[in-house]
């Protein structure tokens, strides 16, 4: 018997933005899966980092790019775009965050939720 399992919105919305920042060759991509946390702001954190402020750009302008021709959907809220240290996008049930890479080190987001189950996906380099 075969049991299948269908994803939820955030789970299909989590894969369109992974594919955006892989697009784009993200680094060191993370899915961090907060359902099972109590008082979590959101169902998923997903945190990369390019190795400059052009990278950052592009990788935040190619997961607004998928998931608006994936799934029609804006942002509800974004911003880092002045200085690109750390852009923030915001969908509601999965937020991203794309570092710079000294930022993202001194942040250590990753640490924060440690409670999270965690799912790290490979570069294509």
């Amino acid at each position: 018997m075969v049991i299948k399992t269908r994803k939820t919105k955030s789970e299909i919305l989590t894969d369109i933005i992974i594919h955006g920042i892989q697009e784009k060759k993200g680094k060191n991509i993370v899915s961090l899966n907060l359902t099972k946390i109590p008082n979590a702001v959101c169902n998923f954190f997903i945190i990369c980092h390019g190795t400059s402020k052009t990278q950052v750009e592009s990788i935040a302008d190619s997961v607004i790019y998928e998931v608006k021709k994936e799934s029609g959907a804006n942002p509800w809220h974004k911003e880092g775009f002045i200085n690109a240290e750390w852009i923030l996008i915001d969908y509601a049930d999965v937020v991203i965050h794309i570092f710079q890479e000294n930022t993202r080190v001194f942040y250590r987001l990753e640490n924060l939720w440690a409670d999270a189950e965690i799912q790290k996906f490979k570069n294509d380099e």
